[in-house]
């Protein structure tokens, strides 16, 4: 089925076909590239060196508090050989899986293979996906009604729990009964207590009749931002998927919304750097949404999110949204905004 790409703004050029040649990429993902993103070959030739296993192997791992202390943790990896560097939140650690004692090609077994990890002490997740968990600023002595809007496998629902000390309740929606039991089986693994999952899509969530203090929508993209960790997204996608997957966000964002008490805080991200499935999506629900008035809340970490994109003009409130690139965070490509319902 083909859909009409209203916002392609595609300019291919000689330069863009040289870049998409280069490093194997569609020429319309290129030409876009370089509308939008700062550096955009420095960008492709990062994640081309990532991909040929040319710079140092690292992940990012999210200390469980629930189980273990992050001090006690670090000591038990350090111990073992793993590098563990700090980041900007005090419960993440990036990787880096080099022998500290021998910089040969040998190297530690993966991060996901150790007890640890089997005991649910840490958590394999990107730093970017941790602080979209943080925006949504979860105090343990609050009693929050949390809606984590599309949760499995279980990564941003854990540390929520985590960030609540498993009071409180959360909501896990999952639409996918094939994914449910990944996310089951995290919450276990990770001790979390507070969380109920339902097999539902978020565009129904009304139909829980309730209503929550805060809402995390992780929404599905087309995940250009991890083409870092699976270089098949090089040519994968197209143009149409990222016009569906825009349209099925909006219904989603919109859905959410509906849901949020009044004065309540919902985090919209992705893993795209797509404006049509980033900043258009937060530009729509802010224009069309009729029952209240949203305002955008400043996201504190990355580089502020687009007010234009080609011909089109976003409100100005779209620049407290926050963007994160690979060569430049050293995450995965990320969309971050931070929404209260007036």
């Amino acid at each position: 089925m083909k859909h009409k790409m209203e916002y392609s703004n595609l300019i291919s050029t000689e330069y863009s076909k040289k870049l998409a040649d280069k490093y194997g990429y569609n020429d319309w993902m290129i030409s876009r590239f370089l509308n939008f993103i700062p550096d955009a070959e420095i960008l492709l030739e990062y994640i081309d060196n990532i991909i040929t296993d040319k710079f140092l192997d690292f992940e990012y791992i999210r200390s469980n508090n629930l189980k273990i202390n992050t001090i006690e943790l670090k000591e038990r990896l350090t111990k073992k050989g793993y590098i563990l560097r700090d980041t900007i939140l005090n419960e993440v650690f990036r990787i880096e899986r080099t022998n500290e004692h021998d910089r040969s090609k040998t190297k530690l077994p993966s991060i996901g293979s150790t007890i640890e990890y089997l005991k649910g002490y840490y958590y394999i997740q990107d730093l970017s996906s941790c602080l979209a968990v943080e925006e949504l600023e979860l105090d343990e002595n609050e009693n929050n009604l949390v809606l984590d809007m599309a949760a499995s496998p279980g990564g941003k629902t854990t540390f929520i729990a985590q960030k609540m000390k498993n009071k409180g309740n959360i909501i896990a929606c999952e639409p996918n009964t094939d994914r449910i039991p990944s996310l089951m089986f995290n919450l276990s693994r990770c001790d979390v207590t507070n969380t109920s999952i339902f097999n539902i899509s978020g565009e129904n969530i009304e139909k829980l009749n309730l209503k929550f203090d805060r809402i995390l929508l992780d929404a599905p993209c087309s995940c250009e931002g991890i083409i870092i960790k699976d270089k098949t997204r090089k040519k994968s996608r197209s143009l149409d998927d990222i016009h569906i997957c825009s349209i099925k966000q909006k219904k989603l964002i919109h859905s959410a919304m509906k849901v949020l008490k009044p004065n309540g805080v919902m985090i919209y991200c992705t893993c795209s750097f797509a404006p049509e499935e980033n900043e258009m999506v937060i530009d729509d629900i802010l224009k069309n949404f009729k029952e209240s008035s949203i305002e955008i809340i400043p996201v504190k970490y990355g580089i502020n999110g687009l007010t234009e994109y080609g011909k089109y003009k976003f409100e100005r409130q779209l620049s407290k949204t926050k963007r994160l690139f690979p060569h430049i965070h050293n995450t995965n490509g990320f969309f971050i905004a931070k929404l209260r319902k007036i």
